[in-house]
């Protein structure tokens, strides 16, 4: 009885840690703006606090938020979005894309920026991690625009 009482707990844990949203911030209206800007099952967006990298918010799965992808800085040179969500803790802005895959199959984007700012927001100091991956994605450039858009909308 004990083990299955710890076993739901957890999961309990894991569930409610899925739906945090940054100070201030609704996660249902947070999630809406991304998606509907965004949403593609193999999209991944984090919103870290600067400086510490602690994700604050997180859209999308297991699947696209933990992938090893082509960081497409150099052939050899890989990265993750949690990689990528420390980098943009330090301050990085990137907005990057590039085939994978043979013959160009599919493709992978990747952006990273300061969090913007709706009037009034207490989100504090967040800056955010996107990456899309697939045949059929947007630039990186275009999520940047359309995620910095949807963040505001979305309340942040």
């Amino acid at each position: 009885m004990t083990r299955a009482l710890l076993i739901s707990l957890s999961a309990i844990a894991l569930l409610a840690a899925c739906d945090q949203a940054p100070k201030g911030s609704d996660v249902h209206e947070l999630d809406a703006a991304v998606g509907a800007a965004l949403g593609d099952p193999n999209t991944c967006v984090l919103l870290v606090e600067k400086g510490s990298a602690k994700v604050v918010y997180r859209f999308g799965g297991y699947g696209a938020c933990n992938r090893v992808l082509p960081a497409c800085t150099d052939p050899a040179a890989t990265l993750t979005a949690e990689a990528l969500g420390k980098l943009a803790a330090a301050g990085d802005t990137r907005t990057i894309s590039c085939d994978t895959g043979p013959a160009g199959e599919s493709r992978v984007a990747w952006a990273t920026g300061p969090a913007p700012k709706s009037a009034g927001s207490t989100s504090g100091d967040l800056a955010y991690a996107a990456l899309m991956v697939g045949p059929t994605v947007l630039p990186g450039r275009e999520i940047a625009i359309r995620l910095e858009a949807a963040l505001v909308k979305g309340g942040m």
